[in-house]
């Protein structure tokens, strides 16, 4: 029997305080482009939607009184966004210069990846990464279990 329910996209839904700002920190930061946004009349903005690489990007202004509200009200973030790029190094220096700050700088890691992590000034933070190598699975594990006995 097939299961009816089906997954079709996922996006990253971001509530972030300022989001005109957030929204150009991002097109300047990470290439975003705008596909639309719904302003209330009062100027904040309850929905936009940013493109990133083949991603869709949603987010919206802080709604306290609904309990919606950002890694800035909350003290910190629970995940990050990562951004598969060309050069870890160069995406982090562009995304400093814009406003951010470098949380872990780049380095090579057991994956297969040279990456690092910056948070943008609205409180969420973003994984930049590249292909350095191509790593198995299981030489992944290897590697892994190697650099956790270590620690």
């Amino acid at each position: 029997m097939t299961d009816s329910f089906a997954v079709h996209e996922v996006f990253p839904y971001l509530r972030v305080k300022r989001a005109a700002d957030a929204i150009d920190f991002y097109k300047k930061a990470f290439g975003a482009e705008e596909l639309f946004r719904l302003t209330e009349p009062g100027g904040r903005i309850g929905h936009a939607e940013l493109r990133i690489g083949g991603t869709v990007l949603m987010l919206s202004e802080e709604y306290p009184e609904y309990g919606i509200v950002g890694p800035e009200s909350l003290g910190g973030t629970t995940f990050a966004i990562h951004l598969h790029v060309d050069s870890a190094d160069e995406w982090i220096a562009r995304a400093v210069a814009t406003g951010a700050v470098v949380v872990r700088p780049a380095s090579d890691a057991f994956y297969g990846e040279r990456s690092g992590t910056v948070r943008d000034p609205f409180g969420h933070e973003w994984l930049l990464g590249h292909q350095i190598e191509e790593v198995t699975p299981e030489e992944m594990q290897r590697r892994y279990t190697e650099m956790m006995k270590e620690s």
